[in-house]
């Protein structure tokens, strides 16, 4: 704990240790601190050896890096063509033959796609932007489905150095007319609709009425995926397939700068304009190309990677798209939502292909725990060797789970840290080396500065901070499109010499890093500065409790108190009062919730994120925000008059 009160508490530590299997060891791409040594040794001739190893160059670099604070460029001079490098080396490598992708439709049905098939439907493609007026630093949206086609036009942008804004496709056409805006993007590419929970949604309807808020748009391309009516605007609107058909199989890749946009991705800002983060080429696929290889553990001629992620958030872009076709992996893509028609669907998709590796969110994880062990029961999950988690912190209750009843007692499991501005991860585990703890990030990757620090900058080597990055990393961000000013005042305002992620962290006795989640998360009780991440920690590790959001209200006497929200495991129940004395248990009585809802459900996103914002305002009695991007809007319903309802604690 900090006497002085300028970090953020650490109130409760993990004991339980796992060190990888003798086996998995033997087997491990690393399995010693050599990448560490050779980091710390010297850090630009680390990445310079990643990029030089991982990656396809037609020109070399002049120069690894220059660093004026805060813009960084790599591999200054190189040039090189990302498309190139995830498919065209492969195939002239003579593995053509090799699935790209197993892709599973959510009504059940499958594609097979080799890497010589996505190479010709890339170069198909990037022909018919050509012929649609797309140039080299022109902008270009996606917004898809999860379907071959998003990769597709995403590899066609990269070919012929057009730059691709992806826009998740749960979002409204709001959302998507302020990205379109921002990008200044020429081309739109959307499907008729896509398939979620049994029902085709439909997104080109959303996507016309975008287009009608937007003045730069000039043609729409449309993937036949839903089947649903839509309608097409004559000389404007081009069916994906019917346009595909005239267009040539052959389209160079063109040799692109390394600091080359590569593309634009918006994440939310907290003035309520959308920020896009802007990627370049070079540096970027040599963090995700090293990152996918040595954190996951990659062996390309045996593995079967599944990331759950959709290519609308930056872990599709970096651990779908580019890291792992990179490395020339085979993946597996699923459509649809992880219950439908059943409880028990993911684990179907990794007994039907195989799946070795499984990437997917802490909140996916406890939504699971909460349908309960006999779903994956039902199926011979023995193909996993390794297992992921992404997205916020994992409290140690779900990775034990996980551990248990996902990866069978044997599989390492790498929780990774990273953001939409780092481009890859950042703090994660290398399976073969480390010994993991439950919801540890461990420690950061080689090549990675990391550093806790208090409100006044100074370093943290025990207890609760602030994280910040300390040197420069080839995937970082290159800006703000279009406001580099919003960009130093963002990242680099809050301590000048260093990145601030934003986020929390705390520092055991062996210096392992356990993420905090968001400052904004972190709530002030009577002077004590508290992560809501280790309140909703302490409620999931009771037995009973399936998952748990934890919100600070405002409160007359402690400035904040602490509003817990919590779902139950199938037919089991607990009282209030049991839990509150749970929590200052494990992690002392000043982190015990005011009052406990219990709700069925918790609002999240479509994307699976819980929405903090809207608890704050159900805690509080304010009218609700926007409500357009949740994924079932009458929970927060069924919330408001709960709290209506329930008496607080005294």
């Amino acid at each position: 704990m900090n006497e002085d009160l300028n970090g953020i508490e650490a109130l409760a530590y993990e004991l339980r240790k796992f060190p990888p299997s003798l086996e998995f060891v033997a087997n491990a791409l690393v399995s010693d601190e050599s990448l560490y040594d050779e980091a710390a040794a010297n850090h630009e001739k680390f990445w310079e050896r990643q990029a030089r190893e991982l990656v396809d160059w037609n020109e070399p670099w002049t120069k690894v890096c220059e660093w004026d604070l805060p813009y960084s460029e790599w591999f200054v001079g190189g040039k090189l063509n990302v498309s190139f490098n995830c498919l065209d080396r492969h195939v002239l490598a003579g593995k053509g033959n090799k699935v790209a992708f197993f892709w599973e439709g959510e009504p059940g049905d499958t594609r097979v796609v080799t890497y010589s098939e996505l190479l010709d439907e890339v170069q198909k493609f990037a022909n018919v932007l050509k012929s649609l007026g797309v140039e080299k630093g022109d902008r270009v949206n996606i917004y898809l489905p999860m379907i071959p086609e998003a990769a597709v036009a995403m590899l066609a942008c990269a070919r012929i150095g057009a730059a691709h804004s992806v826009v998740f496709g749960g979002f409204s056409s709001q959302a998507l007319a302020d990205r379109i805006n921002d990008a200044e993007a020429k081309v739109l590419i959307t499907a008729d609709g896509g398939w979620r929970r049994g029902e085709v949604f439909p997104l080109k309807s959303q996507a016309d009425d975008a287009v009608k808020l937007t003045s730069t748009i000039e043609h729409v391309v449309v993937v036949k995926r839903g089947g649903n009516d839509v309608e097409m605007q004559e000389g404007r609107d081009h069916w994906y397939h019917e346009i595909m058909e005239t267009a040539s199989a052959v389209c160079p890749a063109e040799p692109m700068d390394s600091e080359q946009l590569l593309f634009l991705l918006y994440t939310s800002g907290t003035t309520g304009k959308p920020k896009g983060i802007m990627h370049t080429t070079g540096g970027y696929l040599t963090h995700v190309a090293y990152t996918f290889k040595y954190v996951f553990d990659h062996k390309p001629e045996t593995d079967i990677f599944w990331c759950t992620a959709d290519v609308g958030w930056v872990t599709g872009h970096s651990y779908i798209v580019y890291g792992p076709l990179a490395n020339g992996a085979t993946q597996v893509m699923y459509e649809g939502v992880p219950n439908f028609p059943g409880t028990d669907r993911m684990w179907s998709i990794i007994e039907k292909y195989r799946a070795t590796i499984f990437y997917t969110a802490p909140t996916a994880i406890r939504t699971y725990m909460k349908w309960g062990t006999q779903e994956p029961a039902k199926h011979d999950l023995s193909s996993l060797r390794l297992m992921g988690s992404v997205g916020e912190p994992i409290n140690p209750e779900a990775w034990m789970w996980y551990h248990e009843h996902i990866g069978g007692g044997k599989c390492p499991i790498v929780d990774t840290w990273w953001q939409t501005e780092t481009g890859g991860i950042m703090i994660a585990p290398l399976p073969g080396v480390t010994v993991t703890k439950p919801g540890s990030a461990t420690r950061p990757l080689p090549g990675v500065g990391a550093e806790l620090v208090d409100e006044l900058g100074r370093s943290v080597t025990k207890g609760g901070g602030y994280l910040t990055l300390t040197k420069p990393w080839p995937g970082m961000l290159r800006g703000i499109w279009g406001d580099q000013n919003r960009y130093r005042e963002t990242y680099w305002s809050r301590f000048s010499d260093r990145y601030f992620a934003g986020d929390g962290a705390k520092l055991d006795d062996e210096g392992y890093l356990w993420l905090l989640g968001r400052v904004d998360d972190v709530m002030n009780v009577s002077g004590h500065r508290i992560s809501t991440t280790e309140v909703e920690s302490a409620l999931v590790s009771h037995p009973s409790v399936a998952e748990a959001a934890v919100v600070g209200a405002s409160d007359a006497t402690t400035g904040q108190a602490i509003i817990a929200y919590v779902t139950l495991r199938g037919g089991l129940e607990v009282d209030e009062k049991v839990l509150r004395d749970h929590v200052a248990q494990e992690i002392g009585a000043i982190a015990k919730p005011k009052t406990i809802y219990f709700t069925p459900d918790l609002p999240k996103t479509r994307s699976g994120k819980i929405m903090r914002r809207l608890l704050r305002d159900v805690a509080e009695g304010r009218n609700l925000g926007d409500t357009t991007t949740l994924a079932d809007a009458s929970v927060v319903n069924e919330l408001q008059r709960r709290a209506v309802e329930t008496p607080t604690e005294d």
